[in-house]
């Protein structure tokens, strides 16, 4: 069990400047970056597979789903030690915390991405693959579920987001740090991610949308949402867990036509609680039916959500999934 498996699906890491355009588009494939990495024969047999070609904003649901169960059967696989995907920056996040979800491997299975194109002087798609490279061959890397690795730093799929448009050191977890760094080709582990539950569905829900919330918002876009299908929306509210007054009766009347209702905040870290009781303060929205989500991003929350949807057996258990870092997810 020494082979690791590298699916390309494309991103920064995998773009060139094209000259007319003068901007970066795909154009490389997994044979290609590989090439770029000195050494590579130390760390075993590699097996390539491309994926896809899609910028990070390319990505969608659908496609990562299908790249959740091609994980799920390779690393089924006796001679697969683990797997690295390449991906756009963007988006990675997103697509790491859905793996992180689905995937219920202890096999070592890192996302990695790069912030400069090939064609760009200092392009870290090489050194940031080959530190994945590192991290996915490491014994203590075993049992951490999805990791992100960029800029030799590693941290836990469900805590990084990315902070900056353009800088290298990009991607942190804003809450705790990193779980630990590549230093000199090996991975030195500070701290363990926090144990969570896994959704395995056989389709997503797409009907789940995503709202920030803001100063002066009105009902007009729950309206909207609802009125167009929605099955679920998140909202980022503000500090605690607030909203505009006029938001508490729309969240009532989208949970009565059965729309699942998740608070989350719009602030970097911390969670939200029940801890206002005026118009549109959390226990309000609480009382509304509305469920309040872990501390995690909207992004991630509406990836969990559209999970949870498919697996849920009633609106209990799926409370009791999106309110949970360790959940009972199971159908019986």
């Amino acid at each position: 069990m020494n082979k690791v498996l590298i699916v390309f699906t494309g991103g920064t890491i995998g773009m060139t400047i094209d000259e007319d355009l003068g901007a970066a588009v795909p154009g490389l494939d997994g044979n290609a970056i590989l090439s770029m990495i000195k050494g590579l024969d130390q760390y075993g047999e590699i097996e390539i597979i491309d994926f896809g070609q899609f910028p990070g904003p390319q990505m969608n649901p659908e496609r990562i789903l299908k790249l959740a169960k091609l994980l799920k059967e390779s690393l089924e696989r006796d001679d697969i030690q683990g797997a690295i995907i390449t991906h756009g920056t963007d988006t990675l996040e997103e697509t790491a915390y859905f793996l992180d979800l689905y995937l219920t491997t202890d096999k070592p299975v890192v996302v990695v991405g790069a912030m400069r194109n090939a064609s760009e002087l200092g392009f870290d798609g090489p050194p940031n693959l080959a530190a994945a490279i590192v991290a996915v061959k490491s014994p203590a890397a075993f049992g951490r579920g999805v990791l992100v690795v960029l800029n030799n730093q590693v941290n836990s799929a469900r805590e990084v987001t990315k902070t900056h448009t353009m800088t290298l050191d990009t991607f942190k977890s804003i809450e705790f740090g990193p779980l630990g760094i590549v230093d000199n080709n090996e991975v030195l582990f500070s701290r363990s991610a926090m144990p969570h539950g896994h959704l395995e569905p056989e389709a997503i829900e797409p009907a789940v949308h995503l709202l920030k919330s803001y100063v002066g918002m009105d009902r007009f876009l729950i309206d909207q949402l609802v009125a167009h299908g929605a099955k679920g929306i998140v909202i980022e509210a503000m500090g605690r867990g607030n909203l505009p007054p006029e938001l508490t009766d729309a969240i009532t009347d989208a949970i009565a036509q059965g729309v699942a209702i998740v608070i989350v905040s719009r602030c970097p870290a911390g969670r939200v609680l029940g801890s206002y009781g005026y118009d549109g303060g959390g226990q309000q929205l609480r009382e509304a039916g509305a469920m309040f989500g872990t501390p995690m991003n909207g992004q991630k929350t509406r990836i969990k959500l559209m999970l949870a949807l498919k697996v849920a057996r009633n609106n209990e258990q799926l409370r009791q999934i999106m309110e949970n870092e360790y959940f009972d997810a199971s159908t019986e």
